[in-house]
């Protein structure tokens, strides 16, 4: 499979809201305070006011991401994207991310699969190409590096 690179986005993480034991695990809504994301093709920031992740730790030890955030170009125009993955490892590591240590992301499994909507007409191409991303969970929330699959 080739790929090339589209983004590298970072964002910010308000504080999580707990939502609890929920049928299929334990549910938490962690809004995003803003970020930025930069690629070749586009830059600019995260939108904090329409942008969350919506986390489910299921019983197995394994995190579902389900993010959707509206992303703003430098020029203006306005994004939307979603994203499902997943994030796992051994549970050492895992509580360090938890106690917000720096972790090699090497030694635990962050992946996503990105998807993009918008109607300007600079960045329609977004709105036809397959990504995936591999993340990096940091203090103040993840860093995405993010590929389109050509």
């Amino acid at each position: 499979m080739n790929t090339r690179p589209l983004m590298t986005m970072q964002v910010r993480v308000a504080r999580v809201l707990d939502v609890g034991a929920v049928p299929y695990g334990t549910r938490r809504i962690a809004p995003l305070d803003g970020g930025t994301f930069e690629g070749p093709r586009l830059r600019g920031t995260v939108l904090p006011a329409s942008s969350a992740d919506w986390l489910l730790l299921r019983s197995d030890g394994v995190l579902e991401l389900d993010f959707r955030a509206t992303l703003q170009t430098d020029d203006g125009a306005l994004i939307s994207m979603k994203s499902f993955g997943l994030r796992h490892g051994p549970p050492e590591i895992i509580a360090a991310l938890g106690r917000g240590e720096t972790v090699d992301p090497s030694t635990y499994y962050f992946r996503t699969m990105p998807r993009f909507e918008t109607a300007h007409p600079g960045y329609t191409f977004l709105n036809r190409l397959i990504a995936v991303a591999t993340g990096d969970r940091r203090a103040e929330g993840p860093v995405y590096t993010i590929h389109e699959v050509l």
